[in-house]
């Protein structure tokens, strides 16, 4: 397999990673992956896709990762080696398109409106 390169977005997060057949090593912008994510639950996150394919250990993968925060940067990345994934081998596309994997999460921030303390919440209403 060559190199496969792909990009997933989550908020303001864009990963973009690089993913070819190798031991299972996951480096997350020049950091490995149990350093960058503290958080077991966000590694488990990254490696879902792999998961439900068994193929966990199976890929050299390296991810450049910048905006929002570590949850929305571990769901960019889900979406990129699921897309990286698809593109490798199509015959893996039901089975991560019936966990939802393949969508792209479309929620971002609501933005603040003028006359408004916040993008919806007014200031607080005073009689006299």
């Amino acid at each position: 397999m060559a190199i496969t390169n792909t990009s997933g977005r989550r908020k303001t997060s864009v990963a973009r990673i690089y993913m070819q057949a190798g031991q299972g090593n996951i480096t997350i912008n020049d950091r490995d992956m149990k350093s960058y994510f503290s958080n077991e639950l966000l590694e488990n996150v990254v490696n879902q896709p792999l998961a439900i394919l068994e193929q966990v250990g199976q890929y050299d993968i390296k991810v450049n990762v910048r905006g929002g925060g570590i949850s929305a940067q571990a769901e960019a990345i889900r979406l990129a080696i699921t897309k990286a994934l698809v593109s490798d081998n199509e015959e893996t596309r039901p089975a991560l398109k019936k966990e939802g994997f393949l969508t792209r999460d479309p929620r971002m921030v609501e933005r603040k409106k003028f006359g408004k303390r916040k993008a919806r919440r007014s200031f607080q209403f005073s009689k006299r």
